[in-house]
């Protein structure tokens, strides 16, 4: 085997996945930080130890997560890393069989077990630096903040409630600890998440007590944007958009994945919601806050769907309008009730389905955002990329949503900072403008 010169003991930590896994990456940074372990995210130059976070959501996460093991434990039969530990979804599920199958890794840890990972790299799990993530994975004005874990839904497709566990609200106090730590460190903006929103709270007093963490959330000094992530549509409590509409921080946005229309598909996909509840929440949603921005996702491809079945779903986004939208392609998971079904749509269409619903939302989004030439918007900005700073409206989330672009030739903003900006032209997805005021 080949031998290099021991370094410096180096956590480089890998994150995959979803925002959920990178809080936890900061969580882990933090705690390491803590115990004066040097740390750093996705940096290979100079270390020594290896800690990939993975996904184990659907097939195509899995097999990015079993690849970039796969990189690593590569990496350590080189001699260019010394230690290899794997944390995260597909760990806590399929343990077992990745020991079996890549026994190079030292050691496989689950979701729950970050007080034995830092065991494993020599440091004590400190329940004072709980909440506190001098090492972000995001640029450092915005910041995920995890106010619960795992889920109590039962849908069919999912497989999050077998790696995360039951739903476990955080306290009112412990986050807004967390939302203080983040606002010293110059983050502006706090997007909420959770695997399910709207039951925060239930676990631990006894009510949704969402409404009351935004209004306790709203007194946090620095922090001017909080948006809010993964509402589950049924039973929708909608005391949270009165909060919204009556807060200057909070932004009119949320994202609510509904997955289908079809009442047979939605029925199997146990989402306990119908068409017509759909139809009537979000017209009371709109009807309580008419500036709001909804975001949803579908899927495609679930067992028994039809033809006629994804024509009731791109009618349904065809009359709603929803201001972002997204498609995801069925995945036959082990473990969920789906995957007792048979897997009958292929997988081409799948892909055809999910073309179709996106360019039906192309189409959606051009027009809405068509409307919006000559309106000004305030803009947060946050990269500059070849000859323009990018930024985002309170409308729009990073990474998945609409961006708006502003020429840095002749105009300059600071990263991290707000702008009005005038939107002189658009196209499906983005926004072009110019800064009016800052």
């Amino acid at each position: 085997m080949k031998t290099k010169v021991t370094k410096t003991n180096t956590v480089n930590i890998v994150t995959l996945g979803c925002s959920k896994n990178q809080v936890d990456s900061e969580d882990l940074a933090g705690q390491l930080t803590g115990n004066q372990i040097a740390v750093q995210h996705e940096n290979d130059t100079d270390a020594n130890i290896v800690v990939v976070n993975t996904c184990g959501f659907i097939d195509l996460a899995k097999e990015e997560s079993v690849n970039t093991i796969l990189h690593y434990a590569a990496a350590k039969s080189a001699g260019d890393i010394e230690k290899l530990y794997v944390t995260g979804c597909l760990s806590h599920r399929y343990k077992e069989d990745l020991e079996a199958e890549i026994p190079e890794v030292d050691a496989y840890f689950g979701t729950v077990e970050l007080p034995l990972l830092l065991e494993e790299l020599g440091a004590d799990y400190k329940h004072e630096l709980i909440g506190e993530r001098p090492t972000l994975t995001t640029p450092n004005h915005y910041a995920y903040l995890k106010i619960s874990e795992g889920c109590n839904r039962t849908c069919s497709f999912c497989a999050i409630p077998l790696m995360r566990g039951k739903h476990r609200s955080k306290t009112i106090e412990a986050v807004i600890k967390e939302a203080r730590s983040l606002a010293r460190n110059g983050v502006k903006e706090i997007m909420l998440i959770a695997q399910e929103l709207t039951y925060y709270g239930l676990d631990l007093y006894k009510e949704r007590a969402l409404p009351k963490l935004l209004q306790a959330l709203e007194e946090v000094e620095g922090i001017d944007w909080i948006r809010l992530h993964y509402a589950y549509p049924s039973k929708f409590p909608l005391d949270i958009i009165e909060v919204m509409r009556d807060s200057k921080k909070v932004c009119n946005y949320l994202d609510m994945p509904l997955q289908h229309h079809s009442d047979p598909v939605l029925k199997r996909m146990r989402r306990q919601i119908t068409s017509a509840e759909t139809v009537e929440l979000v017209g009371n949603i709109r009807k309580i806050l008419p500036d709001i921005a909804l975001r949803t996702t579908m899927l495609v491809g679930f067992p028994g769907e039809t033809d006629e079945d994804v024509e009731i779903l791109a009618d349904f986004i065809r009359k709603t309008r929803f201001e972002r939208l997204g498609v995801f392609e069925y995945s036959h998971e082990d473990g969920t009730s789906g995957y007792e079904l048979e897997d009958d749509v292929t997988a081409e269409q799948k892909s055809e389905r999910k073309s179709y619903l996106m360019e039906v939302q192309q189409e959606i989004s051009e027009e809405l955002n068509e409307a919006k030439i000559g309106k000004t918007f305030k803009v947060l900005f946050d990269r500059k990329q070849d000859e323009w700073f990018i930024g985002r409206t309170e409308f729009d989330s990073p990474e998945v949503d609409n961006e708006v672009y502003v020429s840095a030739k002749d105009q300059y903003v600071r990263l991290g900072d707000f702008a009005q900006v005038k939107i002189t032209n658009v196209e499906a997805f983005d926004l072009y403008g110019e800064i009016v005021s800052s």
